[in-house]
């Protein structure tokens, strides 16, 4: 099962996905992807492969899922077809524009961590990054998530252990729920 974990900018995605990766350090059915991203490895937020534009050009044919954001590039490994194939649950966090292709090409849950827009906009504006016009944007953007997909939601308002909890259960329920590989989409 391909888990694709999306939601809006300041929603904790990657401080949950940290705790998570720290707490199934040692689950070998589950594998949290590393994604290459057109930004310096010292620019802030996740642990990322740094490539140049021009690397992220030449490899483009070569990712699994692929995709342009906030004047980026990102790039999921094609390797994760294997993990997938002998049933492991593979976490990538990735762009809400890309699910549509990844449930066509792989077997999805999508997890979705959110939270209400005024904890959104405190964690925008802490970063320091954005203009309150630019928070206000990224605030009012609304993408739907694609109809005939599994979502799992959590809500990441309270303390960071609390939304790492509710993500570890909902993958212990993945990984319970999927059947040793290899099965094919």
């Amino acid at each position: 099962m391909l888990v694709l974990v999306v939601g809006p900018s300041g929603a904790g995605k990657d401080t949950l996905l940290d705790l998570v990766r720290a707490g199934l350090a040692d689950e070998p059915r589950v594998r949290f992807v590393r994604r290459e991203i057109t930004r310096p490895a010292n620019a802030g937020g996740e642990d990322h492969i740094a490539i140049t534009s021009e690397q992220f050009a030449a490899r483009r044919g070569q990712y699994a899922l692929s995709w342009q954001a906030h004047g980026l590039g990102y790039g999921i490994q094609a390797d994760i077809a294997d993990d997938l194939a002998a049933g492991h649950v593979v976490v990538a966090n990735i762009s809400r524009a890309v699910i549509g292709e990844a449930s066509a090409r792989f077997a999805v849950h999508v997890l979705e961590i959110t939270a209400p827009p005024v904890v959104l906009a405190q964690r925008l504006a802490a970063r320091g990054r954005e203009t309150a016009a630019d928070i206000g944007i990224r605030l009012a953007r609304e993408v739907a998530l694609p109809s005939g997909v599994a979502v799992t939601r959590v809500i990441n308002d309270r303390t960071p252990a609390e939304g790492a909890a509710a993500v570890m259960a909902c993958l212990m329920r993945l990984v319970q729920a999927s059947p040793p590989g290899p099965f094919p989409k």
